[in-house]
């Protein structure tokens, strides 16, 4: 299993696809509407985008929007076998919203369904016969590569039934979970990992009342995507090309990479500069130099709502194999968790509990 296209709803989708042009480095690859709904849909490298936009009340992005603010409403999975993956789905509970249909060419073409995901969020299913690969820009190296993880945020208490539902529906198995208290609110965490392809889709639910993932909830008015990371293997160079197109970057305190330093004998040749771009990194102990380096946009919405993060998981030589860095790091998910609270704070959300 690989994530496919993701679908957005949006207020215009001229206007988002033009702000992922201009900030993120994206291709506009094309456009269509019809009688009720405006599409654009964007690409880096492997990472397609589904901008959808309501002409009319009877699209469909027009009734998911009276409900939340802008965000991600279907994200889709790239199945070995679709028909296979809709059974077991639908003799495990699944509600399915679209049955299986093709679009099969000389040359290649695919097969889809959708179903119902938690909340108001959908999950399309698609087989890709042939060619399949997404459409891909061609105008060079991208800045940012594939999706790494999407990250899904449910109501106090429902993180356990959240964690059955994708294991029963889709194939998910829990690999790490994280609890996070800070002095001031609690996260817990749940990572989610498919045995085949290895796609990670982690699950938070708040600890406290005031947690920042309460704060989304109560923004999205119910479940959601909270954020999606995007891959590149240069974080470094993408970051500075990003904040020159001005998309802007939760700041990271000064005190994060001196007691960094303190902590770790291994620092890379390129630390400063690391540091100075304010990403934040993680090592394995047995493979320090496979590093996990991470950064995270202020929200890209009006609503303190979705966001994006930038990824990179370097590769070392271990014993003739090459090691990359996986999972995700317990300093660094603090460490956002704190950058997030830094954000609340600005807004007067975060309350004593």
């Amino acid at each position: 299993m690989e994530f496919d296209r993701i679908q957005f709803y949006v207020k215009n989708a001229r206007v988002s696809r033009d702000w992922f042009v201009s900030h993120l480095g994206f291709q506009s690859i094309t456009g269509y509407v019809n009688s009720h709904t405006c599409t654009e849909v964007v690409s880096s490298g492997n990472i397609c985008f589904v901008l959808s936009s309501p002409l009319t009340p009877a699209s469909p992005a027009a009734t998911w929007l009276e409900f939340h603010p802008p965000g991600i409403a279907d994200v889709g999975f790239r199945v070995k076998n679709i028909e296979l993956a809709i059974a077991r789905a639908q003799v495990a509970g699944a509600k399915i919203l679209k049955p299986i249909q093709e679009d099969l060419k000389v040359g290649g073409g695919f097969k889809l369904a959708q179903i119902a995901g938690w909340g108001d969020l959908s999950h399309t299913l698609v087989e890709r016969i042939g060619e399949n690969s997404l459409l891909r820009d061609s105008s060079g190296p991208p800045l940012l590569t594939l999706i790494d993880h999407v990250v899904l945020n449910v109501e106090s208490g429902d993180l356990l039934g959240a964690v059955s539902w994708y294991q029963k529906i889709l194939g998910f198995e829990p690999q790490q979970n994280f609890e996070i208290q800070t002095e001031k609110s609690a996260l817990r965490s749940q990572v989610m990992v498919h045995a085949e392809g290895g796609v990670q889709f982690p699950i938070n639910e708040p600890a406290s009342s005031n947690s920042q993932i309460q704060e989304f909830l109560s923004a999205n008015r119910g479940p959601g995507i909270q954020h999606m990371a995007l891959q590149t293997d240069r974080i470094v160079q993408v970051v500075a090309d990003l904040r020159s197109r001005g998309l802007p970057f939760l700041p990271v305190p000064p005190t994060y990479y001196s007691q960094l330093r303190r902590r770790q004998n291994y620092l890379p040749a390129d630390w400063q500069a690391i540091a100075a771009s304010e990403v934040l990194a993680d090592w394995q102990e047995d493979t320090p130099a496979a590093m996990l380096l991470q950064i995270f946009t202020q929200p890209i919405f009006a609503e303190p709502t979705f966001f994006f993060e930038i990824i990179e998981r370097r590769v070392t030589l271990v014993n003739d194999k090459l090691v990359q860095a996986g999972g995700f790091g317990a300093g660094n998910f603090r460490a956002l968790f704190e950058a997030i609270e830094r954000e609340q704070m600005k807004r007067g959300s975060l309350i004593d509990d």
